[in-house]
């Protein structure tokens, strides 16, 4: 697949000047904007939430905005962030009663659905509910942080995340998100993924726009 798309973690942004972190992270060769959401529930930490997202679209943010809903529950904050302007809504099915049912919710507030599996959770929750899926988030570290060190298991289950969609025959993109960096990005995108959540890697550089180059020439190598 030719179609990779880089998407910075807001997380790791400057949050004085979060609208024109976004605006320079984009103009610096990004596609996309990810917002990571923490409960101090589900994960040890707590972010943003509804109006960080409306207050970018306000900005004049116009790229993709990507939200990891990283709370418990999720139905609620799913209808707020479509509302605020997310493009992909993602959760994790450990916080949602009903997946199939969040799922459905997603798409009919116009968004695209993703479900995140962290390290320990398997594959399996995806097969009943594939035709729902936009988006597969595979957590290369455990949620809540960023700045961890990517989990080497994570490359097996990218592959096997692969298969499924291929062999689903639908259109689903296969995110990664933890540890990635341009010394990485080729060996994970080898592995299957298309599309790459990178926070420190980028945000922690002086040079934006140099790092994003880096990591395209990276997937240029792809096998």
């Amino acid at each position: 697949m030719s179609d990779y798309l880089i998407a910075p973690s807001l997380l790791s942004a400057d949050f004085a000047r979060l609208g024109e972190e976004a605006t320079h992270v984009l103009n610096a060769g990004s596609d996309m904007l990810h917002l990571d959401v923490m409960d101090n529930h589900y994960v040890p930490n707590l972010t943003i939430g509804p109006l960080v997202c409306e207050a970018l679209r306000k900005y004049g943010i116009k790229a993709p905005i990507d939200v990891h809903l990283m709370a418990h529950p999720v139905d609620r904050l799913i209808v707020d962030f479509a509302k605020a302007g997310a493009s992909y809504i993602t959760f994790h099915p450990e916080c949602s009663e009903h997946v199939d049912r969040s799922l459905d919710l997603i798409r009919k507030h116009g968004c695209k659905a993703g479900l995140a599996l962290n390290p320990a959770t398997t594959l399996h929750c995806l097969e009943y509910v594939i035709d729902k899926i936009d988006l597969i988030l595979v957590m290369s570290v455990n949620p809540g942080f960023s700045g961890q060190q990517f989990i080497p298991s994570t490359l097996e289950k990218l592959k096997q995340a692969r298969e499924l969609i291929t062999q689903s025959g639908r259109d689903i993109r296969l995110a990664i998100d933890g540890g990635i960096k341009t010394d990485n990005i080729l060996e994970v995108a080898n592995a299957g993924a298309d599309m790459f959540i990178a926070g420190s890697a980028i945000f922690m550089q002086p040079d934006y726009a140099k790092v994003i180059k880096n990591m395209r020439q990276e997937l240029q190598k792809v096998k």
